[in-house]
């Protein structure tokens, strides 16, 4: 419920913490970035959601690194338990939950 003004350097940081010992170039998570300021852009609204600024960081990490979309979605998901690791895991891969 809170508004913030889009923080470009924070995005970057939150990615990178989630690409952590991960091969993932400095110059791939600032397309991220990239990406997701040219879809705030391209909304045509003067404030973006963060649902919506998650889910293209999500949609991205998916296809660079599941590992690192794993660390992100916990996060921004704000997975509690193993349980909804799994059901996220799941997801990722293409499952349906057991």
């Amino acid at each position: 419920g809170r508004r913030e003004p889009f923080d470009r350097q924070k995005l970057m940081q939150g990615i990178q913490i989630a690409a952590t010992k991960r091969p993932i170039s400095r110059k791939t998570i600032e397309s991220i970035v990239d990406q997701v300021q040219e879809t705030a852009l391209n909304s045509g609204k003067a404030e973006v959601p963060s649902a919506l600024i998650g889910k293209v960081v999500l949609d991205a990490l998916a296809q660079v690194d599941q590992v690192a979309y794993i660390r992100f979605a916990s996060v921004y998901l704000d997975i509690h338990d193993l349980a909804e690791l799994r059901t996220e895991i799941d997801r990722l891969m293409g499952r349906e939950p057991a």
